[in-house]
């Protein structure tokens, strides 16, 4: 095919020149945090990948900028310059000791490819040596470090890719570090918001996992399965707001709430997907989405606490009922099941993954399904080392899946949102077809 010769090419194009390691920049002794309920069913997940990418110059001095910022963010938020480990129970930790390797930071050159190829609105599949870590599962951050950060110098700018163990932190802990990171290579002498780093204070169950490596991931080879697609869709504050209106042209029928912005895009993204998949009547279609639960659970956490405090929600209809249906039965199934995930839920959730622990596996997202991570509420866009904020946010090749979508800010500001989205390729062509779904205006 001519497309994988020309991703053989893309990549080709980037070279290694430098690999180093950044540790806190003061002593901090040993530190030991066990992994709670909340972590560790992602261990057999893949490191996180983000690709952000700049327009600026000066690569070599950008560089040490950023080490130096690294050095400082790094004194709390330390467990990422850690590794995990285990204790004499077996227990899953993060470890953290002086004499780590600390943080990996790998330089590199891609001078053929520029700023433009990267916002194009096609995957970053073909830029996948951008970003370090591919197909590395997270339960391998027993031996390797827990943040890896490539540097690349571009033709016109500088991309930053960045792989996070996500055993360790989910979204919002991710996106709270690289804006504490920005913060401090933009002038700023400490961070302004402390990670709240007593992950046990919301779940302190010793759950003993009997996980290896295996020779093969868990969750089967990236590459197995249908060919997919990914690409990224970009709304307008015009159109989330249009969208927004045709959810609620019908208030729900037991006088609930009116439908958020998220719930009007989920059942737009789920309902559109659907037909594009072009599915049976009677098949099961599951939408899925990863809550934040800081806010959800008893008592609740703060908006800093540093770690995994998300849940899977799923909700699942027929794919004839979503499609023959005014949209206000989709969005209706989606705000009842995140309103029904309260404390109750969660603590119940807990207490039957602890009693018969299960890693997830893509598949458990659901049949035919639509599953959403992220949010548009990460200020991705305000990440700025200081030579400005990012021309675009991306997430890597890792942990895709047919009907996998990642929710950006968009990058034109207010409400605007982009929508990243895998799709087995003749689902995504027809999606990409469909105008009611893109609403071109």
């Amino acid at each position: 095919m001519a497309g994988d010769s020309g991703k053989k090419e893309e990549m080709s194009k980037v070279k290694i020149i430098g690999t180093s390691h950044v540790k806190p920049g003061k002593m901090i002794g040993r530190k030991e945090c066990q992994l709670v309920t909340f972590d560790l069913p992602y261990l057999a997940f893949y490191y996180n990948q983000k690709l952000l990418f700049y327009k600026c110059g000066e690569f070599e001095a950008k560089v040490e900028k950023l080490k130096d910022g690294l050095r400082v963010v790094l004194e709390e938020f330390y467990q990422l310059a850690g590794k995990l480990g285990k204790d004499e129970d077996g227990v899953f930790r993060v470890e953290y000791d002086d004499d780590m390797d600390g943080v990996e930071v790998v330089e590199a050159t891609a001078m053929e490819i520029g700023i433009e190829e990267l916002a194009t609105e096609d995957g970053t599949a073909s830029f996948k040596d951008l970003i370090p870590y591919n197909g590395v599962l997270n339960l391998e951050g027993l031996h390797r470090p827990l943040l890896s950060v490539q540097v690349t110098k571009l033709k016109d700018g500088v991309a930053m890719g960045c792989a996070f163990n996500h055993a360790i932190l989910d979204g919002t802990s991710t996106w709270h570090f690289m804006s504490s990171w920005a913060q401090i290579c933009s002038g700023s002498n400490s961070v302004s918001v402390s990670p709240f780093l007593e992950r046990t204070k919301v779940r302190n169950t010793r759950v003993k996992l009997d996980l290896s490596l295996p020779p093969n991931s868990v969750n089967g080879d990236a590459n197995q399965g249908p060919q997919l697609r990914e690409k990224l869709f970009r709304f307008s504050e015009a159109a989330i707001d249009k969208i927004k209106s045709k959810v609620n042209s019908t208030p729900p029928s037991d006088s609930s709430k009116p439908f958020s912005t998220f719930q009007s895009l989920a059942y737009h993204v789920w309902h559109h997907v659907t037909l594009a998949r072009e599915l049976k009547p009677q098949d099961y279609t599951v939408f899925t989405l990863f809550a934040d639960c800081r806010k959800r659970v008893d008592p609740p956490m703060p908006e800093s606490y540093f770690g995994n405090l998300i849940h899977a929600i799923f909700t699942v209809t027929a794919a004839g009922l979503l499609l023959a249906n005014p949209p206000q039965f989709g969005a209706s199934l989606v705000q009842k099941a995140i309103e029904a995930h309260n404390a109750k839920a969660i603590e119940e959730r807990n207490k039957e993954w602890e009693a018969a622990p299960k890693i997830f596996e893509y598949k458990d997202a659901g049949v035919n399904c639509v599953a959403v991570g992220s949010s548009p509420r990460f200020k991705v866009y305000d990440v700025d080392f200081g030579w400005g904020k990012p021309e675009g946010v991306r997430s890597g090749s890792n942990n895709r899946f047919d009907g996998m979508v990642y929710l950006y800010q968009g990058k034109s500001g207010g409400r605007s949102i982009d929508v990243e989205i895998a799709l087995e390729a003749g689902a995504l062509e027809k999606l990409e077809k469909d105008k009611a779904f893109v609403l071109e205006v």
